[in-house]
């Protein structure tokens, strides 16, 4: 799965693609440069951000530190999500490689702390202690911080208020799976199709069973299985988040054609009111919005979400959550005055001008006072009470296990394996790429 600012990577922009190039249109084809015309310390900076607001509010960073040392340039470089994919690891080996580029953390940093792409960031404790500690965790390895973490992302079932009214189901009664599945019962005697799902994308699906395993087994759970031990990933929360998931789709829960369906395409389905509930990130209410065949969607007081529902003797707390968490990392090759920059760009003035563009929740908690959207207000308080913040599977994970991994959840629904089958092969391709 991929995601670009919290959405997951294997997403597609859709009609982003048309702000990408109004965008690159106002910045210039390699992004903003401050007005420095020769610069001593040059800071390539690569991103996949097309938000003209976030462009605005980043350049606007870049003059400042431009001012503040007159010396340095920034320069903003932009690439499309997949071409940053391909790019990404030959330009790290070259003589242009960027000193500072957007991650999503997990397996992929791993490997290139492990191959010396990158190099730590050099952070103070006034700077770590403004941060989310789970997003500064998340980019934590051997003791060093890799990432300095810039923008979070919740993961919370979206639901359509009409129709929950409808079918008689009180979205504030659902706090554990036995709820979830008798409003998914309900919303289907009452001719509502309950969830919409992106099965063509996979990873929508997978997110399900991921949330499940957090809920059943805990942060602990992850630990033993990526360390071998209790029977990694084949132990009990494993196959009891596959069970629980098949009992869903025993339920054919799920809009027609959904095991085609892309994900923009399921924002569709939910938007346009033929489904009730989806799982997804923080920020939906824009994206359904703009899928939606009539361009409006779900009017923004018909929208609501509630919290992933709990499982009944699981381990995880109710305050356990799973989301994105993204950074931007610092390449072996940058310049010293890249960690200054980078402070000042996740300082409290940035993170506050972020977060009141209702775009993204801020890395630092401290920020969230600026978020006036309620359907952001809410996940925001959730993060900022989070035990334990989970980052997206497949991205924790690595790209060759998260393969594995949507894949075989999008067959346990379709029905075509087992729960242990999962289990089996997520434990097989986990000790393949180790």
């Amino acid at each position: 799965m991929r995601r670009i600012n919290a959405i997951p990577t294997s997403a597609r922009l859709g009609r982003r693609s048309l702000i990408a190039a109004a965008a690159l249109g106002a910045f210039g084809r390699h992004g903003f440069v401050t007005p420095a015309e020769a610069a001593a310390t040059m800071i390539r900076w690569l991103h996949l951000e097309v938000n003209p607001q976030i462009l605005k509010i980043w350049n606007a960073a870049a003059v400042e530190f431009h001012a503040q040392h007159p010396d340095s340039e920034v320069r903003l470089q932009f690439l499309e999500n997949e071409a940053f994919k391909a790019k990404l690891p030959t330009l790290l080996q070259s003589p242009d490689a960027p000193s500072m580029f957007y991650s999503w953390g997990g397996g992929v940093m791993r490997a290139q702390i492990e191959t010396g792409a990158l190099r730590p960031v050099q952070m103070d404790d006034a700077w770590k202690a403004r941060l989310n500690p789970a997003a500064l965790s998340a980019f934590t390895s051997d003791g060093k911080i890799w990432g300095a973490p810039h923008q979070m992302a919740l993961m919370d079932v979206y639901y359509n208020k009409t129709l929950f009214k409808k079918a008689g189901v009180a979205a504030e009664q659902i706090r554990t799976w036995d709820d979830l599945l008798a409003a998914a019962k309900a919303l289907k005697a009452a001719g509502i199709t309950p969830i919409a799902v992106g099965g063509g994308d996979k990873w929508p699906i997978m997110h399900w069973w991921a949330y499940l395993v957090v809920r059943a087994g805990g942060r602990q759970a992850l630990d033993d299985a990526k360390a071998g031990r209790n029977g990694g990933f084949t132990a009990a929360p494993f196959v009891e988040a596959g069970r629980l998931l098949k009992q869903l789709a025993d339920l054919q829960p799920f809009q027609p054609g959904y095991l085609g369906a892309t994900f923009p395409q399921m924002l569709g389905t939910f938007g346009d009111g033929r489904a009730a509930m989806m799982l997804s990130f923080s920020g939906s209410y824009a994206r359904q919005a703009h899928a939606a065949a009539d361009g409006k969607g779900i009017a923004h007081d018909d929208l609501g979400l509630f919290a992933f529902p709990g499982v009944a003797g699981g381990k995880g707390l109710p305050t356990d959550t799973m989301g994105g968490m993204n950074a931007w990392l610092v390449s072996h090759t940058a310049p010293p005055k890249t960690d200054a920059f980078l402070n000042l760009l996740t300082s409290l003035k940035y993170q506050v001008e972020t977060a009141a563009t209702g775009i993204y929740m801020p890395s630092v908690p401290a920020a969230n006072s600026a978020i006036t959207d309620t359907l952001l207000q809410q996940p925001a308080a959730e993060l900022a009470k989070s035990t334990y913040h989970q980052n997206y599977f497949d991205q924790d994970l690595g790209p060759d296990v998260g393969r594995v991994l949507n894949d075989q959840t999008t067959a346990l629904v379709a029905g075509s394996i087992t729960a242990e089958g999962v289990a089996k092969q997520i434990e097989e391709a986990w000790k393949l790429s180790h």
